[in-house]
């Protein structure tokens, strides 16, 4: 599948924050929120396009982040953090190889890659270790879901 990355818009903002997922993936449920719109506005979001239909997004830095991670010192200076998301309906059809790629090929730095997983994410975690990232860390979010860190650093 060709991929296109575009400028995040407000319209691919609200479509991306209505999506659904299903349990377990619904840790990754959002609302279109002033806050959730202000958030997506003043960070480096993009939307990624598919023959012009929106299917999924990325940002990075900060934005990539779990704030509660910082209680665990999980996020150390030197690497550029990624956080990435696929339309639901498309999650689990064999996509993700071509998205990852589409994605890591618009990336310019310097510094190793590092994103931030929930463990129960098997899926995600497969397919980001077929591009070298490996956990580095662990830990529980406010609802005791385990979370991993995973860097492309050897």
């Amino acid at each position: 599948m060709d991929f296109s990355i575009q400028k995040m818009t407000e319209q691919a903002t609200r479509e991306i924050l209505s999506w659904t997922y299903p349990a377990p993936y619904d840790l990754y449920n959002s609302e279109v929120t002033e806050e959730s719109l202000q958030e997506f506005a003043e960070n480096p979001y993009y939307a990624i396009e598919h023959n012009g239909e929106l299917v999924g997004f990325y940002c990075t830095g900060y934005a990539a982040q779990v704030p509660i991670g910082y209680l665990f010192q999980a996020y150390p200076e030197g690497y550029l953090d990624i956080g990435l998301g696929m339309r639901p309906d498309l999650t689990g059809q064999g996509q993700g190889t071509s998205f990852m790629q589409c994605i890591l090929d618009s990336i310019e730095t310097e510094h190793p890659l590092r994103l931030t997983v929930a463990a129960f994410n098997k899926r995600a975690i497969a397919l980001y270790e077929k591009f070298g990232f490996r956990r580095i860390s662990a830990f529980k979010n406010a609802n005791d879901v385990e979370i991993f860190i995973m860097t492309t650093e050897e």
